[in-house]
């Protein structure tokens, strides 16, 4: 086992000089400041901080004479007064320089300077509004990570329209959950898709997704002639300024119980966030080719169209990352000159597990790890493959499209810690008492407000299903529903979350330990924990597994199994049981659907427990039930 904390990199002084954190500490007054003086300035003066980030990065609009902040938790208000958009400043960049890289499982490959984007753009924003598309208005969209999704989504923004995409693996029941709570104006969608090889045709669950929505006053189909005509007249690019808080799109909660979370965030408090997050955190800016592996339906794709407002380009890839082989990624990587490498932290585990070397990536600067915890052989394969590169393992979510905690290229990387809480976020841990602690497991809340917290949930007259989501347990305090441990350093180790937390004899575990060492066994391809204990009551822990090809659950693997638990966690770890199954449950972003298992093991329908159209293999749900 590789030993958590152990040192895997450390920047160099040209990393540091050359760091953009690092201009920015000197355009602030504070050259030569370490991280942890800027992180605790950013907290501790959100109005300085924020405001000197809408000027550091001269913002495209009105900032206006209001204060930066007013209020709190949840109720601030940010720039009160300011208009400005989003798609304007995404747009900005010199329109000679590449803006985008789109690339698919065959090869093809398309690209747009930031002028063509631009151009693009304009063309779209004119067809919607010949449909009647107005501020305010929603534009829905059914698309695979293609050019023409960015393209629709920043010409939905230049009218102060609101956008909301899922991508077209989710079911048409999925897709309607999430729609018709936005009651969209214009559906733009695709009549098939290709992933692994195969084509699926989606003409027909389109029409079902139609004929669900009302008010729709059209559905264009990428390449048709439908397609050919939104964007048929040259226009000269426009963009309609907003307040600061203005939706700019409707994100949602996985939607793997109950009806998914309609998550809107503001114009402003995005840009701003991932102006800070990926020039500060990633280190990007202008001549950068930035990469992450998503789809249309995962925020990260959401945060991938970001690296536009830092002149990078942005590389979108259409297809499985897996095919035609387990190295499809790195070898796209290499071959488009990537240099911020990004994807959820199972691809790199998968991998490592199949001893990849990676090769030819020359330009690369830096690796980003997200979706869930990276274990830290995941750290040291990387580290070993890639020396030199630093691997950023980043923690936060869909309810704030960002990071709370990630990588800064000021701070060393250990194996399988985060290096720090990100700048403007103020991230503790919280005992069951609500007392802050340092070098315990605790609740992962944050205590002052952040720009890109929702603006509200879609249809929530009064707040109160955005409170109840995240201020019902600590009033005033955001409750993010991980578990945290903050080290001394700043530094920190997430363990996945809290309402999936194993609880053995008083002692809370959290699972992504579990799955470190479960997931080292050769013969296990994935595997889930879950304990079935109530309040006051212990009830069973429970393993079950997933074989690698060709491998079976014998009694022998077994024993090896609560052995390695036992010795190297604790005997609280040991299963009551060990189960086979055909396959883990994931959602379409690979997480793993530990509580809506344990809703089943406890009693609930399969078909109340999880929404099948959100899942990337239902089908595996049957073998939970009791």
């Amino acid at each position: 086992m590789v030993e958590e904390g152990a040192l895997l990199w450390e920047p160099s002084p040209e990393v540091i000089r050359d760091a953009k954190i690092t201009r920015f500490a000197s355009w602030l007054g504070r050259p030569g400041a370490d991280y942890e003086e800027l992180w605790r300035w950013s907290v501790d003066a959100p109005e300085e901080f924020w405001g000197s980030i809408w000027d550091y990065f001269a913002v495209e609009g009105d900032r206006g004479e209001g204060p930066v902040l007013r209020g709190t938790m949840p109720d601030a208000r940010w720039f009160e007064g300011s208009a400005l958009n989003y798609a304007e400043n995404a747009l900005r960049g010199d329109p000679a320089r590449p803006a985008v890289i789109s690339r698919d499982e065959s090869g093809a490959r398309r690209t747009l300077t930031y002028g063509e984007l631009a151009g693009e753009v304009a063309r779209v924003r004119a067809g919607l509004a010949r449909l009647g598309v107005t501020r305010g208005d929603r534009v829905a969209a059914y698309l695979p990570n293609t050019p023409e999704a960015l393209i629709a989504f920043l010409a939905t923004a230049s009218l102060g329209a609101v956008w909301s995409s899922c991508s077209p693996d989710f079911g048409a029941a999925s897709v309607v959950d999430r729609f018709t709570q936005i009651t969209p104006k214009v559906l733009i969608a695709v009549g098939g898709y290709t992933y692994n090889g195969r084509y699926f045709d989606r003409s027909a669950v389109v029409a079902d997704i139609a004929a669900a929505l009302p008010g729709l006053v059209a559905t264009v189909v990428v390449g048709t002639p439908s397609w050919d005509e939104l964007r048929a007249e040259e226009a000269a690019p426009a963009f309609e300024r907003v307040p600061f808080g203005h939706p700019l799109w409707v994100v949602y909660s996985s939607g793997t119980t109950g009806l998914p979370k309609p998550i809107v965030h503001g114009h402003g408090g995005i840009v701003l966030e991932h102006l800070k997050a990926l020039s500060f955190h990633q280190d990007l800016g202008e001549g950068d080719v930035f990469f992450w592996y998503t789809t249309t339906g995962w925020m990260m794709w959401n945060y991938l169209a970001g690296g536009l407002l830092v002149g990078a380009a942005v590389v979108l890839y259409d297809g499985s990352a897996t095919h035609p082989g387990p190295d499809a990624l790195w070898r796209l990587a290499a071959e488009e000159g990537v240099t911020y490498f990004g994807t959820g932290a199972p691809y790199i585990v998968a991998s490592m597990r199949a001893e990849l070397v990676p090769s030819g990536l020359g330009r690369l600067r830096g690796v980003g790890s997200t979706g869930s915890p990276l274990p830290p052989e995941g750290f040291a394969w990387l580290h070993d493959v890639l020396p030199g590169v630093p691997l950023g393992s980043f923690s936060g979510g869909t309810d704030v499209c960002t990071g709370f905690v990630g990588a800064v290229p000021l701070l060393p990387v250990r194996a399988g810690v985060i290096p720090c809480r990100c700048l403007g976020a103020l991230v503790e841990s919280y005992d069951p008492e609500g007392v802050a602690v340092v070098g315990e497991v605790g609740e992962l809340v944050v205590t002052r407000p952040m720009p890109s917290m929702p603006v509200m949930f879609w249809n929530d007259p009064g707040g109160r299903r955005y409170q109840e989501s995240y201020f019902a347990d600590y009033p005033g305090v955001w409750r993010h529903g991980d578990w945290i441990k903050i080290l001394p350093d700043g530094s920190c180790v997430i363990y996945g979350r809290s309402d999936s937390t194993l609880n053995r004899g008083g002692v809370r575990m959290g699972t992504s330990e579990f799955y470190r060492v479960v997931e080292r066994f050769p013969e296990i391809e994935d595997s889930l924990v879950i304990d079935t204990g109530r309040l006051g009551q212990e009830g069973r822990l429970l393993l079950y597994v997933s074989m690698a090809e060709g491998g079976s659950l014998t009694g022998e693997l077994v024993k090896r199994l609560k052995e390695a638990l036992r010795g190297e966690l604790s005997p609280r770890h040991v299963p009551n049981e060990v189960l086979q199954v055909p396959g883990i449950p994931r959602t379409l972003s690979g997480k793993k659907l530990e509580v809506p298992v344990r809703k089943i093991l406890l009693g609930t329908p399969v078909e109340q427990a999880a929404n099948a159209g959100a899942m990337a293999n239902p089908e595996v749900l049957a073998h939970f039930v009791p």
